[in-house]
């Protein structure tokens, strides 16, 4: 493959005003995707993780003014890129509803806003709130924000804006579409956040005002809040860089895990990517491999200010490549090729980086409309401080027919009235087109067949193993 493809990519950047760290930081992962480097981590190369503190162990020790002085030196950073194209949308997702809290409807980003009011009033501290927003979900989140009047930041800036690269064809020339030039470009993944941190001056500022630490975390995630007591862990240990980790279950069999490099002693993010065929018995035993990424990341600013400074604003991490479409609404378009990395690998750039075991509420993500249905169900309260609050966070398997629920239109077609009740449920399993009234229940193993015309389930009706049933 010739230079001709990233020549003219980065002339494309240039162009539309992309900055040189930014630039620099695609050049990389495109000379990377173009040498074919499959970047195996051989199970023969590395430890499983093992002997990792957890929440339960640790917390208790943290005294209330040690974990009040660590927060009170913390930035709180949202990634807020995603537009969950998966389910249909085409704003941030981030906008979609949640729950409603007396007679006011919540999305993601209202109770973000209100978690970060509440630690700020309990702790008496700034803790600013900063957004990584995409050029797609900017203006929706900021009108958002500026929509809650309690509400308030000076000093600090409420977002900064990921970088964008071309989407590039198979032949590694940046694709033209000239039906929607919007789509000639994408997001490289959230591992771009530190390029972005690097070239938008804000680690700079923060450092000034006195903030040490950041917390990162996803904002479809409404367990990842702010915590006093993890901030003062992560402070006592003086680490450069700290992960929240979950133990795995066998529904995360197909996720990363952490491990350890045998030749350097650091820890390392190993994705399913970059499993070889061999190793995928060890890789998806979850005895073995006990942890997961919940992409709640801890990372000390001068650490990280100083990581970059010697890689001129770049971290090496891993290339994600995902193949796509120009157009992925259009399977019949333009194949192209996504650049990515993931913030989560930058765990092994750090000598030193350590993990905690967290427990369910601090990862409740919603990737789809599987978890959707659980958050707008009657599992879930918000508290004074605004934290998801369920009895044992065991929640039941859903399984959605994608035909009629995986696009969120489709979805909240098809529960006008709300979800029904999972309060008795173990799982949930629909095939078909079935369409639910007010005041409906789920209980036990609940199962509805496909019975091949659309259905509906009258109003206050309970659906079991047998389908709708009379009790």
């Amino acid at each position: 493959m010739s230079t001709k493809g990233l020549n003219k990519a980065v002339e494309k950047m240039r162009a539309n005003g992309i900055n040189q760290t930014a630039i620099d930081s695609f050049t990389h992962l495109y000379h990377t995707w173009e040498d074919s480097q499959t970047s195996w981590i051989k199970e023969s190369d590395v430890d499983p993780l093992s002997d990792i503190p957890s929440v339960k162990e640790v917390l208790p020790t943290i005294n209330s003014e040690e974990a009040r002085t660590a927060l009170s030196k913390t930035a709180y950073v949202k990634l807020n890129g995603g537009l969950g194209t998966s389910m249909g949308l085409s704003k941030a997702k981030s906008l979609l509803p949640v729950c409603t809290r007396y007679g006011k409807t919540l999305n993601f980003l209202d109770i973000i806003l209100e978690q970060v009011i509440a630690t700020r009033k309990k702790f008496n501290i700034d803790l600013p709130l900063i957004f990584m927003n995409s050029y797609r979900t900017s203006a929706d989140t900021l009108n958002v924000i500026s929509k809650h009047t309690d509400f308030h930041q000076e000093g600090f800036p409420v977002e900064i804006i990921q970088n964008r690269e071309p989407k590039i064809r198979i032949d590694g020339k940046p694709v033209e579409w000239e039906k929607n030039p919007d789509l000639e470009w994408c997001p490289p993944g959230h591992g771009d956040l530190f390029p972005t941190l690097a070239a938008s001056g804000i680690l700079d500022t923060l450092s000034e005002k006195g903030i040490e630490y950041l917390f990162i975390s996803n904002s479809d995630n409404l367990g990842a809040r702010p915590s006093a007591k993890i901030a003062g862990y992560f402070a006592r240990n003086n680490a450069p860089f700290m992960m929240e980790v979950a133990r795995r279950t066998p529904s995360d069999v197909k996720g990363g895990q952490i491990v350890k490099d045998k030749k350097t002693g650091r820890l390392m993010l190993r994705e399913m990517s970059q499993v070889c065929d061999d190793d995928l018995k060890y890789a998806m035993d979850i005895t073995r491999h006990a942890y997961f990424n919940t992409n709640n990341l801890w990372v000390r600013i001068d650490s990280l200010k100083q990581k970059l400074e010697e890689n001129h604003n770049i971290l090496s991490l891993p290339v994600i490549i995902n193949n796509k479409t120009v157009d992925p609404k259009d399977s019949s378009s333009t194949p192209v090729i996504q650049l990515e990395t993931a913030m989560g690998a930058a765990i092994g750039q750090f000598d030193g980086s350590i993990c905690l075991e967290v427990d369910k509420p601090r990862f409740l993500p919603v990737k789809t409309t599987n978890d959707l249905l659980i958050m707008r169900s009657n599992r879930f309260h918000l508290t004074n401080e605004f934290e998801m609050e369920d009895g044992n966070y065991i929640f039941p398997q859903i399984n959605l027919d994608k035909r009629f629920y995986k696009k969120i239109d489709d979805f909240n077609q098809r529960f006008p009235e709300g979800v029904p009740s999972l309060a008795a449920t173990k799982s949930v399993t629909i095939n078909g087109d079935w369409t639910f009234g007010a005041n409906d229940a789920f209980f036990s193993d609940a199962v509805l067949e496909d019975l091949e015309k659309p259905m509906v389930i009258p109003e206050n009706s309970y659906i079991g193993p047998k389908g709708v049933e009379e009790l």
